[in-house]
């Protein structure tokens, strides 16, 4: 029997749209009552998902599966790299921990992962009848080229057609899509069988002679232009990257006074996506404070994010003087919630006596809640369902950390899980935090927590609004692109 048809898109860059034109492309031929799956060889991320087979991956690779109509597997996204330093990262294997690499001896590892990310893809392939493969950063980083299995490296190893996406609005897209086709060796140059040009503002059929540049250039047709996605910023973002241009003030004004929330930018954030069901909200400004800035005084409330580094991102947060900002915030009566690595921040004492995320060590927390971590190597993913503890209102989500937290603090918990007490808060009940990731998509929660914080409840239903945009995403690129043609060249044609 042939293969499952399957095709790779890869960017002349990092951020250049991959991420977003797979999900949309899954959606638009699941909604042709296709079998699609979505595949990333590689991926690096702070920002990732619990899977249903209990593993993670990129959320970016959740997101597309989302658009699929199915729960993500371990299979979509086999290697993940998350950052913990600036020459290091934890390595998830299919969905699991296998260990912490150096970049240096990750790229003498990564030719020897490539049979189990060709296995992977096996996997999906199986009941399929689409496979929609996102590549990571460019394939012309040529520097990078041996031991590949991110980009023309797996194209070769799984034989699959590639298209080509360059990103117009960061300028210079004919400079790199064709050098991008010039630095590539020939047999990789005859992969690529298409090329799209993203993220374009204004009258598309003004690039027209841009278009037929590339291609006389390059010998590769183009199959669209695809205008500019204003709500991309209603969907997760894939990575950090995408924070320095990603627009948190989205949702429509609010009449009235807006909540102010003040998220300080740690150095090594991670789940980021937590912070979308509260860009959503009309009645929240919401606020992603770079390091150089003082957080506001006028916050209603201070959100400390997960981090992939908690000793290190409770470093940086010091150095920023960011704990002087957050105990001035705590004494003018303010409130503050942490979330994962936010909430170990919260307590008196982290301590890696194991070196989970670099050298052993330990530090004082804030001292906002009585509890105190202990960092291990035994990572908890799982997904959960939840109620907090003031309102009753249902909360699901999951679980991704490595350490346990404890002390009298947790007698007080902002949540029951699954029938266990998780979180803290203080004897005051203006200190909070937990460890679940998604907690504030919940839209019960959610209001009932913006309620305390003295702001109006809305009708935004965050999940339901994900799944119109990824259907607005697909009819965006169904007129964009040339469906049929990705399908042929996914067949061989």
């Amino acid at each position: 029997m042939a293969p499952t048809p399957a095709i790779m898109f890869q960017g002349t860059g990092s951020d250049v749209g991959k991420s977003l034109i797979v999900a949309g492309l899954a959606r638009a031929f699941t909604r042709r009552g296709l079998a699609v799956r979505p595949f990333k060889p590689q991926n690096m991320s702070n920002n990732a998902a619990v899977t249903a087979d209990g593993g993670e991956i990129g959320r970016a690779q959740a997101l597309q599966a989302r658009a699929c109509g199915i729960a993500p597997r371990s299979d979509m996204n086999p290697v993940l790299l998350k950052p913990q330093s600036d020459t290091g990262a934890q390595l998830i294997v299919q969905g699991k921990v296998d260990g912490t690499v150096s970049a240096r001896d990750y790229r003498a590892l990564a030719p020897a992962l490539l049979p189990r990310v060709l296995e992977s893809f096996r996997h999906l392939r199986d009941g399929a009848d689409l496979v929609l493969v996102e590549g990571a950063g460019s394939p012309a980083e040529i520097n990078l080229r041996a031991g590949d299995i991110a980009n023309m490296g797996f194209a070769e190893a799984a034989d699959l057609a590639v298209v080509l996406i360059g990103d117009i609005d960061r300028g210079g897209v004919i400079a790199s899509l064709i050098g991008t086709m010039d630095l590539l060796a020939a047999s990789e140059r005859r992969r690529v069988r298409g090329f799209v040009v993203n993220k374009f503002r204004g009258d598309a059929s003004l690039f027209d002679d841009g278009l037929r540049a590339i291609t006389g250039r390059t010998g590769v047709p183009a199959l669209g232009v695809v205008p500019w996605f204003a709500e991309a910023s209603r969907l997760p973002a894939e990575d950090a990257a995408g924070l320095d241009s990603r627009s948190f003030s989205g949702a429509a004004a609010a009449t009235g006074r807006r909540l102010e929330i003040a998220v300080p930018r740690l150095p090594r954030i991670a789940n980021f996506d937590d912070l979308d069901p509260l860009a959503a909200e009309p009645g929240v400004r919401l606020r992603l404070m770079a390091p150089g800035r003082a957080l506001p005084g006028d916050a209603d409330l201070i959100l400390l994010p997960g981090s992939k580094a908690t000793l290190a991102d409770l470093a940086a947060l010091r150095a920023e003087g960011w704990d002087v900002d957050i105990a001035a915030h705590v004494r003018r009566g303010g409130r503050v919630l942490g979330l994962c690595g936010g909430y170990q921040m919260l307590g008196v004492r982290v301590a890696d006596p194991e070196g989970v995320e670099g050298a052993p060590g330990e530090a004082p927390g804030l001292g906002l809640l009585d509890v105190e971590t202990v960092l291990s190597p035994s990572k908890v993913l799982r997904p959960v369902s939840a109620r907090d503890s003031r309102s009753g209102a249902p909360v699901r989500g999951y679980e991704m950390h490595m350490g346990r937290t404890a002390g009298p603090a947790t007698a007080r918990p902002l949540l029951m899980l699954d029938g266990r007490p998780e979180g803290a808060e203080s004897a005051c009940g203006r200190i909070a935090g937990c460890y679940l990731h998604g907690l504030l998509a919940s839209d019960d929660y959610r209001r009932a927590f913006l309620r305390s914080l003295g702001g109006s409840a809305s009708d935004v239903a965050f999940d339901a609004g994900v799944d119109a945009t990824l259907d607005r995403l697909a009819d965006h690129l169904a007129a964009a692109i040339d469906l049929e043609r990705v399908l042929e060249i996914a067949r061989g044609n």
